[in-house]
């Protein structure tokens, strides 16, 4: 099995050999790629010190190749979508360049696995980190009662603007505490101390173009005719991402049922004690692999609605861990490795 890593010095790319390597997943020999500001990096994994090498188009860099994890930005991604794949690589993306693309799967495995059977230009794309927060939760609760609507605010730590955003949150508290000019480069506005409600670029109908990833990639995902809408907020936090969300389903579901649909929900965790103070908070769980869903009650607006609230690693299952988890998938399942 050889597996590559393209953007391997980012902050997703670093987790992806976090991950990789505390999963145990089946590596013969591990290739990364990077710009050529990080080409030259070593990195050590399992013991063994890799060096980056520079990406460039030149597909013999993959040949051999059997899984490709990339995330190096939409940009690059499509540029070398075709070096990567040329000899039969399945190239997973963590960018948005092929989420929407109706001939690239977009995948999250608690939701739609054998999507990724499917991809004819053996591209795999990995959703949105708010998205796939979600639409794991959603699942659990769809298998009990169809959603027909679904009205969701995220609350956005700084690492879904990566690894210089997360540093410049660092460096914005210690420049208010010092009473120094505070440095604003990765967001609209200063962070520190304040929530910004604008993520991405507005789009012409007033909503973001996170806000429009959550209403396509939900759809895409779940093979859903649910209404969708969203409100996108960047909180201080520095890693793990937080979602109210308000559903409405076909059938009324009890407090009961969604308690023990989230329990024993793959890749979830109930986290609803609200008498012991006990729920989901971003500060508590980063590196954790599943999310965590509390404050779980019915929507007193609507007969057939629920609300609850989660939690989830945006670097981790927001990103790498869900990528990895893909190719698990895979190699389980797919006649490509599974024939081998």
């Amino acid at each position: 099995m050889r597996v590559a890593i393209v953007g391997a010095s980012g902050a997703v790319g670093q987790e992806f050999l976090r991950t990789l390597a505390e999963r145990n997943f089946p590596i013969d020999e591990l290739l990364l790629f990077g710009s050529p500001r990080s080409a030259g990096t070593t990195y050590n994994f399992r013991g063994k010190d890799i060096t980056v090498q520079l990406l460039r188009h030149e597909p013999e860099d993959f040949r051999g190749v059997d899984i490709a994890f990339t995330s190096a930005g939409g940009g690059t991604a499509q540029e070398y979508a075709g070096d990567i794949t040329k000899y039969g690589a399945v190239m997973i993306d963590n960018s948005s360049a092929f989420r929407m693309d109706p001939d690239v799967p977009l995948v999250v495995p608690e939701c739609n696995a054998e999507d990724a059977l499917q991809r004819p230009r053996g591209i795999i794309a990995n959703p949105n980190c708010t998205t796939i927060m979600m639409v794991v939760a959603l699942q659990a609760l769809e298998n009990l009662s169809h959603i027909k609507r679904v009205r969701v605010s995220s609350y956005q730590a700084a690492s879904g603007a990566g690894a210089a955003a997360m540093q410049e949150l660092f460096e914005q508290y210690r420049q208010v505490l010092a009473g120094d000019p505070v440095t604003v480069e990765k967001f609209a506005y200063q962070l520190a101390f304040n929530v910004i409600p604008q993520i991405d670029v507005f789009t012409d109908n007033g909503y973001t173009k996170e806000e429009m990833k959550m209403y396509n990639e939900t759809k895409k995902i779940m093979h859903t005719d649910a209404a969708v809408s969203a409100m996108c907020v960047r909180v201080p936090s520095l890693r793990c991402h937080s979602e109210a969300v308000w559903i409405e389903t076909e059938r009324p579901i009890t407090i009961e049922e969604a308690r023990k649909a989230i329990a024993e929900g793959q890749g979830l965790q109930l986290m609803d004690e609200p008498a012991e103070k006990k729920y989901p908070m971003p500060l508590f769980l980063e590196n954790c692999d599943d999310v965590y869903v509390g404050r779980i009650r019915k929507d007193l607006s609507d007969p057939c609605g629920l609300t609850f609230w989660l939690v989830s690693d945006q670097i981790k299952k927001g990103a790498a861990l869900n990528a990895v988890q893909i190719a698990e998938w895979l190699l389980e399942h797919d006649p490509k490795f599974t024939k081998n």
